[in-house]
């Protein structure tokens, strides 16, 4: 059987005998790569044991990006190109887990987008550590009950997650990696109706973004700020009064009906999230060709201090991807100012940049150089 040629032609017998035919065929191949499966997590296996020789650390998201560009390269069809990545960082995931399982702390209860973004960056064989808020995510990482943490960082449509910068400000922690989801809410009740909804519940961010479909369908509801639309599900499933805006996945886990699909204001809504770990838990990933390096950095308040922080970019050519500038919090009206470089922090023209900057910078915290999100 496993002979036969890939392709098949419909011909005259009964559907009901080619049907067999296929299926037996189907299962003669799902073996196969039952097989191959087990021969590549033997192989992941001794890579593991060698890496214990100098404690290389078990996670490699430089080397799972090349794995995966490497095999949409060579992918001849008829599988698509973007089924590739979830596929294999399923298989990297649970073989992965045969060396360690990886400890991720997202913000909880289960069913957030939050969990979404962790399960897609790091696959389902994981340990999940889940928190009540982007806080306990952070201290979590920190003192080692989590070996990574996950925070969502900015939308599409409503800017940056303010309590995640400030804590990078704050936090020891470095950022390894990132992943992004495109966000769609959806009302979620337990009962298939928009009738007697008096409060709306879902994370703030959430709750801006759907604002013109909440004031157009909902205008006497209360809008009811928790710390995770996930929350907000679950207090749906105990109130009838109580709609929810939360992901399928948050309706099937808590029992609710799918009023409204898709509430968000923006159709093309999305969510970027980083990951986070302590720095001696994970060293620099090697360049990859498409990566990003992210920085903190604060300036004397003079005229052209902001002229001169960018003038290094442009002396050793590097593109800027982002910038956003917080309050310092010391009463000053000092600003401290968030910065995403193009390129990685060991490439030549990226490195003299950085020293360029640290140099003239009051405040300068390299926050890590990671892969870009191209999945």
């Amino acid at each position: 059987m496993a002979d036969q040629p890939d392709h098949f032609v419909p011909d005259g017998r009964p559907v009901a005998e080619q049907l067999g035919e296929l299926r037996v065929r189907i299962d003669s191949v799902d073996r196969q790569l039952l097989t191959l499966l087990n021969q590549r997590a033997r192989l992941a296996q001794a890579v593991g044991e060698v890496k214990k020789i100098d404690g290389s650390p078990v996670f490699r998201p430089d080397r799972e990006i090349q794995v995966i560009e490497g095999l949409k390269q060579a992918n001849p069809g008829p599988v698509l190109p973007d089924s590739i990545a979830p596929i294999w960082r399923e298989i990297m995931s649970a073989c992965r887990a045969l060396e360690s399982k990886q400890r991720v702390a997202f913000l909880g209860p289960v069913g957030t987008f939050t969990e979404q973004a962790a399960l897609k960056y790091f696959g389902s064989s994981i340990e999940p550590v889940i928190c009540a808020n982007f806080d306990e995510v952070f201290r979590a990482t920190e003192a080692g009950s989590a070996d990574f943490g996950v925070v969502a960082i900015e939308n599409s449509t409503e800017g940056v997650v303010a309590r995640s910068l400030d804590l990078l400000l704050q936090s020891p922690l470095v950022v390894v990696g990132e992943t992004s989801l495109l966000v769609q809410h959806n009302l979620l009740r337990s009962t298939p109706s928009l009738d007697g909804i008096t409060s709306v519940a879902a994370h703030p961010q959430a709750l801006a973004q759907c604002q013109h479909w909440l004031s157009q369908h909902l205008p006497q509801a209360e809008r009811h700020a928790v710390s995770s639309n996930a929350e907000g599900a679950r207090l749906a499933a105990g109130d009838p009064s109580v709609a929810a805006l939360a992901s399928e996945r948050a309706a099937s886990m808590f029992g609710l009906h799918v009023v409204q699909r898709a509430v968000q204001d923006e159709a093309h809504n999305r969510t970027r999230f980083v990951v986070l770990t302590r720095p001696e838990r994970q060293p620099p990933s090697a360049p990859t060709g498409h990566d990003c390096t992210s920085l903190i950095v604060s300036v004397d308040n003079r005229p052209g201090a902001m002229h001169d922080l960018l003038v290094p970019l442009k002396q050793h050519g590097v593109s800027m991807t982002r910038f956003e500038s917080r309050p310092a919090r010391s009463g000053q009206w000092d600003y401290v100012f968030y910065i995403d470089l193009a390129g990685h922090q060991h490439e030549p023209a990226v490195a003299a940049a950085l020293n360029a900057l640290q140099a003239q910078s009051r405040m300068f915290k390299l926050l890590g150089s990671f892969p870009l999100d191209l999945h």
